[in-house]
């Protein structure tokens, strides 16, 4: 019997994932990556020996891809030597002093105390409440929203006494801290998702518990890492890669997709999926008559995420006093935010995260130097802001601002770097810049989320953070799991061995 044919458009870290997992089950898969390299936002710089991760700088909640590579026979630990962080990463809350977070109860209550001598029986009950919701969230995160009878589902309606719809991120936070500071170590991890944790849902306070309960792991070789070895991996189990072929053209019989174009030739298929970012390729490969609820007209009204402004540099001589991951909150914080979001203008004292890789993987830079991987949250495309006239500015106000909080003056010690902005996202193919697709509000969560089984083609399929469950790569994966099921089972094929495993224990007992 002939193997059912799959094209993946993208070969970002979703769907090589899904090309595993499909391969793996015997189809023959097929994917298209317009650049020369595979990972997409999550591939690697390369600048005279130093090397940079593009995008996603760690793995968090490692279980969605352990069971991805368990499901096709293989051992993520072994496969993808990474080392366990700890601390986890240095805060440094504006004049207040800095929090080496750690999974270690004891060391954590101890650096609160020192902050905050009030809210250390705060963060016992954080975890004790963090743990019971994201049980009870686990499984509305493995499996579609496609209708709204899944709302009344067992599983989904045993999540609700966990929620507060009306609450955001940072209100929710306020019931465990009554620091304002504080609580914002708990919640700027509402930026993976590109968002305030003023306008973030209160579902969200999971990810910090993630990081807490699971840790935080730095892949040998950097997160490239992983999308290398699924790649590999596919290949091994029968896929075909194609770098350096982008899709021009997709080809409808009515509403099904029925083959994929390139400048190379034509792949016909008999499901596709589509890695790429949702909103720019809906614009770029589906013609607007074939959408309605996600035409172009109703795309350019959706809320996006930020952006992000980068610097990627290759620094003479170590910085061993400097943690692995650092993030910088400045004072005025929420003003930044409103910089960001709101106003959509340039902050003055920026926050800042800033990757010191070598410290822990000296395998990144040549002898005795460090790879420096510098992230600044920024708005995304928008008229406010002429990048053109604004980068040089910009990374001098940065590297001014790392010299004032960090006492490190950088800037006789770069020996190459490359700075990159939302206009460099955008022609990534990245609707608006906006590194983190559309922004996690309530209205554009679940079922209100481009469906992974997409509800206006036939036989369109889609994984990353543009579907469901959203951005970030433990949902990455996720919908990557989700989305071959899908397929699977539409083209009558056995799903058994994706079924999605309960929640793992933590290795640290929280």
């Amino acid at each position: 019997m002939e193997r059912r044919k799959v094209v993946i458009v993208g070969a970002g870290p979703g769907g090589l994932a899904a090309a595993m997992l499909l391969a793996r089950a015997g189809m023959q898969v097929t994917v298209l990556e317009r650049l020369p390299h595979v990972g997409g936002r999550n591939s690697q710089v390369v600048l005279d020996g130093f090397r940079f991760d593009r995008g996603p700088t760690f793995l968090h909640y490692p279980c969605a891809l352990r069971e991805i590579f368990t499901a096709v026979g293989r051992s993520w630990d072994e496969e993808v030597p990474s080392v366990p962080l700890d601390p986890l990463y240095r805060l440094i809350l504006g004049d207040r002093g800095t929090l080496d977070t750690t999974p270690d109860v004891s060391r954590m209550e101890e650096q609160i105390r020192r902050l905050a001598p009030g809210d250390v029986s705060g963060f016992r009950r954080y975890l004790t409440a963090n743990r019971a919701k994201l049980r009870a969230a686990l499984p509305c995160l493995q499996r579609p929203f496609m209708r709204w009878g899944n709302f009344l589902e067992p599983q989904v309606l045993a999540v609700l006494p966990h929620l507060r719809p009306w609450a955001s991120l940072h209100a929710e936070l306020g019931r465990f801290f009554r620091d304002l500071l504080l609580r914002l170590a708990f919640t700027f991890q509402s930026k993976y998702l590109g968002m305030s944790p003023f306008r973030c849902p209160s579902l969200f306070s999971i990810l910090s518990y993630l990081e807490y309960a699971y840790g935080i792991f730095h892949p040998i070789g950097g997160c490239n890492a992983v999308p290398r070895k699924m790649a590999a991996l596919a290949e091994e189990f029968g896929a075909e890669i194609r770098t350096a072929e982008e899709v021009q053209e997709l080809r409808f019989q009515g509403r099904r997709v029925v083959a994929a174009r390139t400048q190379a030739g034509e792949y016909p298929c008999d499901a596709l999926v589509l890695n790429a970012d949702f909103a720019a390729a809906m614009s770029r490969l589906v013609p607007n008559h074939l959408r309605r609820r996600w035409s172009n007209e109703r795309l350019a009204k959706k809320r996006f995420s930020c952006s992000t402004f980068m610097l990627y540099l290759g620094i003479e001589g170590r910085l061993d006093s400097l943690a692995h991951h650092n993030i910088y909150v400045p004072n005025h914080y929420f003003e930044h935010l409103e910089d960001v979001e709101v106003r959509h203008v340039l902050s003055e004292e920026p926050a800042f995260y800033i990757q010191n890789a070598c410290v822990t993987d000296a395998s990144l830079a040549p002898p005795g130097m460090s790879t420096l991987y510098v992230l600044v949250p920024v708005s995304h495309r928008h008229p406010n802001i002429d990048w053109s006239r604004e980068r040089d500015g910009y990374r001098k106000r940065v590297l001014s601002e790392i010299r004032r909080v960090l006492g490190i003056d950088l800037e006789p010690r770069i020996r190459v770097e490359q700075v990159w902005t939302p206009d460099d996202w955008e022609a990534m193919q990245i609707y608006k810049g906006a590194t983190f697709n559309l922004a996690h509000s309530l209205d554009q969560m679940l079922i209100f989320r481009p469906h992974n089984r997409f509800e206006e083609l036939e036989g369109v399929y889609l994984v990353g953070g543009g579907t469901h469950p959203g951005s970030g790569l433990p949902t990455i994966f996720e919908s990557s799991r989700i989305a071959a099921r899908l397929v699977l089972q539409d083209l009558g094929q056995d799903v058994g061995f994706l079924r999605p495993a309960p929640l793992s224990p933590s290795p640290y007992g929280l």
